[in-house]
């Protein structure tokens, strides 16, 4: 299958949760043999308008992220240079969408729209068509697909689809020194780490360890904090990590929580789930981390600081475990059948299959 992928900015510009989104959906399908041509806007030296990297094809249809509408109207000309047989492309920026569509009316193909929603969904004009000019929209779970439909768009018109993980490397992992508590996320305003603190800082009589993976500027307020509270040495901060320490850490670890205010698709929580940890979520209205634990018998939902505690507290009773098979089902051979799937529904439905 030829797919052609519309993202004016891509990981190459800015390394964002969406960027990053799509790019695991096109390396998944490059790696089953698909052909994938990106057209975004140029990245790399000189002045020629194609690019290949790692199998991939991208077109530069601007010099820069300067230049946004010479990309827009080269858009649909490029596209249909390809004859794809189906169009995927970002929601952001929405103007983008408008040309995707065109591109697809011209080559009769249908157009998927990725909305990640990373930084939330914005309720301008161009953003409500840009749902009503694709034919299916892909989100990365119900907190994204609700804010989509408060735009007007139909329930059976959006998918909901994870994030992926690798089960296989999950298990090729040795785990890590065994500890209580894990919590990874970049160390930023919206951690929210001081919660789990101030949970934990209730147990000082008792025998716990706990680590925090990742870094970022709120990094020092959070060591201070640890520090005042009288539990740093319970803590270990231990910076950014690679993806393989980071899934030893949590094959060793008892508890993962969860505590950040925003956040889409809690992907470092999957891993950490699928890697045995129990977990456990403090609610907030901008966060679809509960999604993953709700129904589940080593999964806890709390909202406020006496509920986390108790919940840590309760996790830990259950067995340790450095592997959970109930994950497999967010391997990333399922959401690559996923998207397959979507694009081949569609096809049927225009007649092109």
């Amino acid at each position: 299958m030829r797919i052609a992928f519309v993202s004016f900015e891509t990981v190459h510009h800015t390394d964002s949760e969406t960027n990053q989104r799509l790019h695991t959906v096109l390396e998944l399908l490059h790696e089953q043999g698909h052909e994938i041509h990106v057209f975004c806007a140029r990245f790399w030296d000189g002045d020629h308008r194609t690019f290949e990297h790692e199998g991939i094809t991208y077109h530069g249809l601007s010099g820069s992220l300067e230049a946004r509408r010479s990309f827009l109207v080269r858009l649909p000309v490029a596209i249909a240079g390809t004859s794809p047989d189906v169009i995927h492309a970002r929601a952001t920026p929405p103007t983008q969408v408008l040309w995707a569509r065109l591109a697809g009316t011209i080559t009769r193909v249908p157009l998927v729209l990725e909305w990640y929603g990373d930084g939330g969904v914005s309720d301008g004009w161009w953003t409500r068509r840009a749902g009503k000019w694709a034919d299916r929209i892909v989100v990365p779970s119900e907190l994204v697909a609700t804010w989509v439909r408060e735009l007007g768009v139909g329930a059976d018109a959006i998918d909901v689809c994870p994030n992926p993980i690798d089960v296989d490397l999950v298990q090729s992992v040795e785990p890590g020194e065994p500890v209580d508590v894990v919590y990874a996320r970049r160390l930023d305003a919206d951690a929210n780490l001081e919660s789990l603190f101030l949970a934990l800082a209730e147990f000082r009589t008792r025998d716990w360890t706990a680590t925090v993976i990742g870094d970022g500027p709120e990094r020092g307020a959070y060591e201070r904090l640890a520090s005042d509270l009288r539990i740093e040495d319970r803590i270990t901060f231990v910076g950014d990590c690679s993806l393989e320490e980071r899934i030893a850490a949590y094959r060793g670890a008892h508890v993962f929580v969860q505590t950040a205010e925003h956040c889409v698709f809690p992907t470092e929580m999957l891993w950490a789930l699928a890697s045995g940890c129990v977990g456990v979520v403090e609610y907030h209205v901008e966060s679809s981390a509960h999604e993953l634990v709700e129904g589940w018998d080593r999964g806890f939902r709390t909202t406020s600081e006496e509920e986390l505690g108790d919940a840590i507290l309760e996790a830990g009773d259950l067995e340790r475990r450095d592997y959970d098979e109930r994950f497999a089902e967010y391997d990333e051979s399922v959401v690559r059948d996923a998207y397959l799937t979507t694009y081949r529904t569609l096809q049927e439905s225009s007649g092109l299959l």
